[in-house]
C-alpha cells in the first residue's frame, strides 16, 4: 500500500471532505485506513453493570484508501505516490516535487 501509518492525508471525498488528518491504522486486507478525527460516528453502548447509565461513546470507522490523498511532507500539496529502487532500497517519490517520502 502507498499510504502508510503516520502520513498525513487529505479526504477527497465523503461526508468529512476537504479535511486533513494523521493516518492511526491501515487495514491492507480491506483497502482502508483510520485517519485520526476524520469519519467518526456515534455509537450508543448499554449499561454493563446496575446502577451504570448507558451512554453515546463517539468511534472513528476505517475510510476506503482511494477516498484520500496523500500529503507531500516537503511539498505540502495533495499528491500521488511513486517508487524508486537505488541500491537495491526502495523509496516513495512524490509525484509532483519528486522529493522522498518518509
Amino acid at each position: 500500500m502507498r499510504i502508510k501509518k503516520g502520513d498525513t492525508v487529505f479526504l477527497e471525498k465523503g461526508k468529512d471532505r476537504g479535511k486533513k488528518g494523521k493516518v492511526v491504522r491501515v487495514f491492507p486486507d480491506g483497502r482502508k485506513i483510520l485517519v485520526e478525527g476524520i469519519n467518526q460516528k456515534i455509537r450508543h453502548t448499554r449499561p454493563r453493570r446496575s446502577g451504570e447509565k448507558g451512554q453515546r461513546v463517539t468511534v472513528t470507522h476505517p475510510v476506503p484508501i482511494s477516498n484520500v490523498l496523500l500529503i507531500c511532507p516537503n511539498c505540502g500539496k495533495g499528491t500521488r505516490v511513486g517508487y524508486t529502487v537505488l541500491g537495491g532500497i526502495k523509496t516513495r517519490k512524490c509525484k509532483k516535487c519528486a522529493g522522498d517520502i518518509a
